[in-house]
């Protein structure tokens, strides 16, 4: 097993910034305890919306996913397949954008949570391009931060792990090994375990998921900014055991995406990059 784990950082402490940037260069992950998302927030959307997914499939269809703009609901039958597995994943998901469909008793709460965390992702990436040493920096077209700034391609996905009946495809798990697209991904801890990520010398190990947590990881799109000083780690979300098989799992990972005319490097823009991914999955 791997010497390496992961530590909560405290959001309040002196040495914060350094701690974290530390943890998103050796890991690609970074953990923080006593940041300003407060947990009642993040709980009242999960349970909001495990109400929701508990509703039958006729009622949730009713909000059926738009193709051209990804924004609704995705049922397991068109789950996403991770890169190089051939079995979807076991989960269904909604996803948020400001712009796009909702249910309506649903959108005030979604909307508040998705301002106040992408304005608290903001000073992240600022955090980030601070402690970049000058010639990582100097890759960076315009500052990290800006690259948000007006995008509408952010996006708030609300995931649902159905309880485990026993007669899933053999291989499939709740996410297969991954990495995301977007530069940052801000996921307060879920409501039960699984979450794992990939280190380098190839051993997974658990990312803490002490509730109240907020966790971080660094995305493709800032990887490909960078220059790979950042790196765009696996993760994966394993399959429960025991009585735990029993349990729904919830999670909200907020995907930050630039503009998409932001400019990552001599081979992609955000629009190219993005478009190239989806592709990949198999979701365009």
């Amino acid at each position: 097993m791997s010497k390496v784990t992961l530590e909560a950082v405290d959001y309040l402490a002196g040495d914060a910034q350094e701690k974290f940037v530390q943890s998103l260069r050796e890991t690609g992950f970074g953990v923080l305890k006593n940041h300003p998302i407060k947990q009642a927030t993040v709980q009242g959307i999960y349970s909001r919306w495990q109400d929701w997914f508990n509703l039958e499939d006729s009622i949730k269809e009713q909000s059926l996913y738009n193709k051209g703009t990804q924004d609704g609901f995705f049922p397991a039958r068109i789950s996403e397949t991770a890169k190089g597995f051939k079995q979807k994943d076991i989960k269904e998901y909604f996803h948020y954008y400001q712009w796009g469909q909702c249910p309506m008793d649903r959108r005030e709460q979604l909307d508040a949570y998705y301002q106040q965390t992408t304005a608290f992702a903001a000073e992240l990436l600022g955090w980030i391009e601070a402690l970049s040493p000058p010639e990582v920096a100097a890759n960076y077209r315009e500052p990290l931060s800006n690259m948000i700034n007006d995008s509408n391609q952010t996006l708030l996905r609300i995931l649902h792990y159905p309880p485990l009946a026993g007669n899933e495809e053999p291989g499939a798990i709740r996410a297969a090994a991954h990495e995301d697209i977007n530069l940052i991904t801000i996921l307060p801890a879920a409501n039960e375990p699984g979450l794992q990520v990939q280190l380098k010398d190839g051993n997974w190990v658990d990312v803490p998921s002490d509730f109240g947590y907020l966790i971080i990881n660094i995305g493709d799109m800032l990887q490909e900014a960078s220059g790979g000083y950042f790196p765009s780690t696996s993760h994966r979300v394993i399959n429960p055991q025991g009585a735990d098989m029993t349990k729904s799992r919830i999670s909200l990972p907020l995907f930050l995406h630039p503009r998409p005319d932001v400019v990552l490097s001599e081979r992609h823009t955000a629009k190219s990059y993005l478009h190239e991914r989806l592709t990949e999955l198999g979701v365009i």
